[in-house]
């Protein structure tokens, strides 16, 4: 571990220990959730305005969110986190995108273990108070307007990121789909990778119990009978063009949402 935290840290599975709920979030998850997490946004907010916003406390507000999803009934089961505490040095974490909850929790998974960041969209350091958290986070941002541009941002500023001991999380996927489209998942993370010479590590996730909104996409409803499912795959190093290496990113994305979607009743 990179440094010592005064809460639980997940060295390799986790599952969601039954608990009693209360009256208010058993009748309304989504308000019980989405107060406690803007009283964590807001914290954070404050904390990174005034430069104090480090890898610790990302991770305690990272574990907050989950702490906070878990307090309405939502139950999480985590798997093979070894993939990343046994790396010794910056891997590039490719994985599918379903709602804003990949961003809130994965950090709590995985920054105790490797220095982190993100491929993150333009507008999410325009978004008024959390943009000053993901600012301080160093993360590498596309505009999603230009495609090749995109791309060649990538590769130069994550290699940049990667050179300073940065591992990264790539969402191939253009935009969230509930679906998952092996047509939609780009090479993007596998060519990064290869250019940055470091392992991948892939990443299912099955995340729907954290909706897309309407009005505000990221803020969507909260329904705890969707339990979230993560499971990171074995490293592995680029061969070649990388081509098998995304072959098997994608097969363990779709055997794990196959294997899940099967043997419960979300959706």
């Amino acid at each position: 571990m990179r440094f010592e935290l005064d809460f639980p840290v997940i060295q390799d599975q986790y599952q969601t220990s039954p608990r009693k709920l209360s009256w208010i979030a058993r009748k309304f998850p989504s308000l019980t959730f989405y107060k406690k997490m803007f009283g964590v946004v807001k914290r954070a907010a404050r904390l990174a305005k005034q430069g104090k916003y480090g890898d610790p406390e990302w991770c305690l507000s990272s574990y907050e969110i989950l702490r906070a999803l878990e307090s309405v009934g939502t139950q999480a089961i985590i798997e093979k986190i070894q993939s990343v505490t046994k790396q010794s040095g910056p891997s590039i974490i490719i994985g599918n995108h379903m709602s804003a909850l990949e961003t809130f929790l994965l950090p709590y998974l995985i920054c105790p273990h490797m220095k982190l960041t993100f491929v993150v969209k333009e507008a999410l350091i325009s978004y008024p108070v959390f943009k000053h958290v993901m600012l301080s986070r160093n993360p590498v941002v596309i505009a999603r307007s230009n495609p090749k541009q995109d791309f060649l941002t990538v590769l130069k500023e994550g290699t940049k990121r990667v050179e300073e001991g940065y591992s990264i999380l790539v969402f191939p996927q253009t935009t969230r789909m509930l679906r998952f489209d092996r047509s939609q998942f780009n090479s993007i993370g596998v060519k990064l990778a290869k250019r940055a010479r470091v392992p991948v590590v892939p990443l299912a996730l099955k995340t729907d119990c954290w909706g897309n909104g309407t009005l505000l996409k990221d803020f969507g409803k909260i329904d705890p009978s969707r339990s979230i499912r993560i499971k990171f795959g074995s490293p592995m190093e680029i061969v070649g063009n990388g081509k098998a290496q995304q072959e098997l990113i994608v097969s363990h994305i779709e055997n794990c949402l196959n294997q899940w979607n099967s043997n419960t009743t979300d959706s």
